[in-house]
């Protein structure tokens, strides 16, 4: 089997080729080594057929998706971004880039693929509260502005977070969050309109080694890596905390290669969203604590600031895809943030 991994020279689509390679696949990869995510040294295993191409480039697609039966797409801008200047890069690189490689697709022996989604898809997370099962409307700018973080009822009342999963409703609140729900209705139209077999993987916090840094668009655990690796404390936003998920990035290998599996044995036209997480809940805070600690770096800084658009709390329930795959993670949060102090990020972006 011949898998091509759009983005696989980037921090999740390169553990994916390193998890395929370890099977003995057949692994192609489609990546245009942007500069703001990749070191110009950036590499790739000599046992993958390297293209350096964007997927809105039909070109560089057609040779990519020679003989490839699967693809996983990874290619993709990320992180909630500088301020709405950014809407058009995410549109185009997202939406645009997702529909061309799905055309594309639709011409060749390419019948299965799996998405690179994203919790954001879910705005904020489950809730419960005094009435039941609560989905809290965006916080209001004077409750951040008075340090009052978490959402609370139409009524005023506070509420509880709780694990969320694939049935929840969809509530996008930012850019990035509209662009990967679009790219899922479009791997969700493209198994429907060729037959094609389509995942949504929802990751949640995803962090590891080889994360980018130096860039607003990583995740929150390179942001604090970044600045322990600049000698600076990191700067905790809100009271610190926040509740996620945090879930190494050989899982999400890991989930990617189930969902694949998943893939050969659907019926044609079928597509499924799988939540990816470790199912450990740990606050923004702790992870700030844990990445100081492990490094021996200055200890984090809980700021107050807040970012409109972020989201208070968000936990995933990873049931659906340990019941319907063989997928289960292996690493520990404590193993993980260990490991992730002490390992080396992706280049420097200047």
């Amino acid at each position: 089997m011949r898998l091509l991994v759009t983005g696989g020279a980037g921090f999740i689509g390169s553990a994916i080729v390193d998890a395929a390679l370890e099977k003995g696949w057949d692994v192609s990869v489609l990546d245009s080594l942007r500069p703001d995510v990749h070191a110009p040294n950036s590499t790739t295993d000599p046992r993958v057929r390297f293209i350096t191409g964007d997927v809105r480039d039909a070109d560089a697609l057609a040779i990519a998706l020679a003989e490839v039966d699967v693809v996983s797409h990874q290619a993709a801008k990320v992180g909630l971004g500088v301020d709405f200047s950014d809407a058009p890069d995410y549109v185009a690189s997202n939406v645009l880039g997702t529909a061309t490689l799905l055309a594309a697709m639709a011409k060749t022996r390419a019948t299965r693929l799996v998405l690179a989604s994203s919790m954001v898809v879910y705005g904020e997370g489950a809730y419960s509260g005094p009435s039941g099962p609560a989905r809290p409307a965006p916080r209001r700018v004077a409750d951040l502005e008075a340090g009052y973080f978490d959402p609370r009822d139409e009524n005023g009342a506070d509420l509880d977070p709780e694990l969320i999963d694939e049935e929840s409703a969809l509530d996008p609140r930012n850019v990035y969050a509209t662009t990967k729900l679009a790219q899922e209705h479009l791997a969700s139209s493209w198994a429907r309109a060729t037959g094609g077999t389509a995942v949504a993987l929802r990751y949640h916090n995803v962090y590891g080694p080889g994360m980018p840094h130096n860039t607003p668009y990583a995740g929150v655990a390179s942001l604090f890596r970044s600045a322990i690796e600049r000698g600076e404390a990191p700067r905790v936003f809100e009271d610190g905390a926040q509740r996620r998920d945090f879930v190494h990035s050989r899982d999400v290998a890991s989930a990617n290669l189930a969902a694949i599996d998943w893939t050969e044995d659907a019926a044609p036209g079928s597509f499924r969203a799988f939540n990816v997480g470790s199912g450990d809940v740990h606050t923004i805070g702790e992870v700030a604590q844990q990445l100081s600690q492990h490094s021996g770096g200055p200890a984090p800084i809980v700021t107050g600031e807040y970012r409109l658009g972020d989201v208070r709390h968000i936990t995933a329930s990873s049931d659906r895809l340990r019941a319907e795959t063989s997928w289960r993670p292996s690493v520990t949060f404590d193993e993980g943030m260990r490991e992730f102090a002490n390992s080396p990020l992706r280049g420097a972006v200047e």
